[in-house]
């Protein structure tokens, strides 16, 4: 089968010798399997020992040992792993393409009017396609963190596209191809599944604009398809990549869905999921993890604290496994409005991690902020160290910064315009992250974040002199207060609320992120009394009319998640009144 990277690096992979020892696909596989049940057990050197004096000549040996340094490189965005992982994955390319189906000019021709006849190709051809697609992809993503600039952007685009051609060519052998062996087809089954339905999931979430582009060069993404794939992926469970499908599946419905957009994932089927994966790796750290975020999203929270101090305790070989358990430890704590704790982690994660030392530092300093009257004089010192020094330390990828980054500094930046104090910045970042929703699924928890907004607000409204962010900080308060009533089914109060916002429009000096946020607060009070066309409306006015505003990606996806959510919901009252009707 012929390169179709186009990267030069990988060329001379076809010219490599024959190796001097080999290991059969069977042992092989067998193998891999042993290294993944190592590597959920938290037995990570068990695991490299295992994969490692093979990773030169077997594709399995090479995919698992490139997928820890992948790993490694990600978790700790040092420079050093991550040229290791490059590395890693460019000698797994290399050893793929020795295994990989070498085409003769006459056949390479004969593709382009007639599809190959894929039985004619050895199960280790086969498997050496799908095992390439996997590290293309990953080879794909490290080239975002490899060279901070546009060009390694486009790279990874190139990268991006041949990688989904090769999935589909491997979805085109798993349908076509006379399989003699069940055992191979499995394995290479699980892989498509979770391939195509990573693809298609992930397409799918990306705002209309972005999918019309997609589309154009070759893309396309179907929800429906991509987690009917994974789900058919996660049924194969004598496949060794059925754990993969597992991970994506959970990753989706407890945290990509949380993250960017306004709809609950499956956690009935999460609870079935770990419920199955916690016998076979009751310690394993990354489903105790997934367990605490279950518990985090059905508001459990003392629940979700538990297990994911489980899963940070569960393992001390990867450190920076414990930086997610530490940003999870953050946020529930501020749910609960354990201030001191919240901060306790976000000054781990600061002086720990290498992710953002700008979203950190604004954010430990934001929950100390939220202690109000309880501040210590050594605690105000140390915000504004923290407010102070958060711009110094922003990045650049590809020339820009990051969005949440821009918005921390913002706000440092407005902490010392205000004489050094903000309003809620606590609350105003769960709000940004999506987690109102947790908190309205609990009264008490819910009821004393309206309580300290509501005296916020009367504080706010009594104030004599008004100061050049006075509109900004009102316009935010009534975002929250609006966004809590709506979580307590007082719809009219709740509209109310988010009207006055809209109104404020023309007097918001810097944070106009609040007014297409408030529209969409709206549209989803709508939804709720059943008023699509209403709610549809305000999503299509807040993703037309506005522009240039803080944390505008962010909401678009949610837009676009919301608007996708309702045409479905339109198509369905539309065929039930259709039925009805005759």
């Amino acid at each position: 089968m012929e390169n179709i990277d186009g990267d030069d690096e990988f060329q001379d992979a076809y010219e490599t010798p024959p190796m001097s020892s080999s290991m059969d696909l069977e042992s092989a596989l067998n193998e891999a399997r042993i290294a993944v049940n190592y590597f959920f057990n938290n037995k990570f050197d068990e695991a490299r020992r295992t994969l490692e004096p093979w990773a030169n000549s077997s594709m399995y040996h090479a995919v698992g040992h490139s997928v820890f340094t992948f790993l490694e490189a990600m978790l700790t965005f040092e420079h050093q792993h991550i040229e290791k992982a490059s590395e890693a994955l460019k000698q797994c390319m290399a050893v793929c393409n020795r295994y990989r189906r070498k085409n003769t000019i006459t056949e390479s021709i004969g593709k382009m009017v007639k599809k190959p006849n894929y039985d004619l190709y050895t199960a280790e051809e086969v498997h050496a396609e799908l095992c390439y697609a996997e590290a293309l992809l990953l080879k794909s993503l490290l080239t975002f963190v490899e060279d901070e600039t546009l060009v390694s952007f486009i790279k990874a685009g190139i990268k991006i596209r041949s990688c989904y051609n090769s999935y589909k060519e491997c979805a085109n052998i798993l349908h076509t191809r006379k399989w003699n062996s069940e055992s191979y087809k499995v394995h290479f089954e699980s892989g498509v599944r979770m391939g195509i339905g990573a693809f298609n999931l992930m397409i799918s979430l990306l705002p209309a604009r972005v999918i019309k582009l997609l589309e154009f060069i070759g893309f396309s993404g179907n929800k429906e398809v991509g987690l009917r794939e994974l789900q058919a992926g996660y049924q194969l469970h004598n496949s060794i990549r059925q754990v993969l499908c597992v991970m994506t599946l959970l990753g989706y419905h407890l945290i990509v869905l949380y993250v960017l957009s306004h709809t609950d994932g499956d956690l009935d089927f999460c609870d079935e999921i770990l419920g199955t994966q916690l016998k076979m790796y009751p310690e394993g750290a990354w489903f105790l993890f997934f367990k605490g975020r279950l518990e985090f999203m059905k508001a459990n929270i003392d629940d979700a604290i538990k297990w994911y101090t489980s899963s940070w305790k569960s393992q001390n070989m990867w450190v920076q496994f414990h930086h997610m358990c530490f940003w999870e430890l953050m946020w529930t704590n501020s749910v609960k409005q354990n201030w001191h704790e919240a901060s306790e982690f976000a000054g781990r994660l600061f002086e720990e991690s290498r992710w953002s030392k700008t979203i950190y530092a604004y954010q430990k300093a934001a929950m100390l902020c939220m202690l109000g009257d309880d501040l210590t004089d050594d605690e105000q010192t140390e915000i504004e160290y923290l407010m102070r020094h958060a711009p110094q330390w922003k990045q650049r990828i590809a020339g820009k910064s990051l969005p949440m980054e821009k918005f921390a500094v913002k706000k440092s930046e407005r902490y010392f315009s205000q004489g050094k104090s903000l309003v809620l910045p606590g609350y105003e970042l769960m709000y940004v992250w999506n987690l109102f929703k947790q908190i309205g699924k609990k009264w008490e928890m819910l009821d004393s974040v309206y309580k300290r907004v509501e005296k916020v607000l009367r504080k706010l409204e009594s104030t004599r002199e008004e100061g050049e962010y006075h509109a900004d900080n009102k316009a935010l308060v009534l975002l929250l207060k609006g966004t809590c009533l709506r979580l307590m089914n007082t719809p009219l109060q709740a509209e109310e609320s988010l009207n006055i916002v809209l109104s404020l429009e023309k007097k918001i000096k810097e944070d106009l992120y609040l007014i297409p946020y408030a529209m969409v607060e709206l549209a989803l009070l709508y939804r709720s009394q059943n008023d699509l066309s209403r709610a549809a409306q305000l999503l299509e006015d807040a993703k037309k009319n506005y522009t240039g505003y803080s944390l505008e990606s962010r909401l678009h996806f949610k837009i676009h998640s919301f608007q996708s959510e309702l045409n479905t919901r339109k198509s369905s009252d539309e065929t039930t009144s259709e039925l009805s009707s005759q």
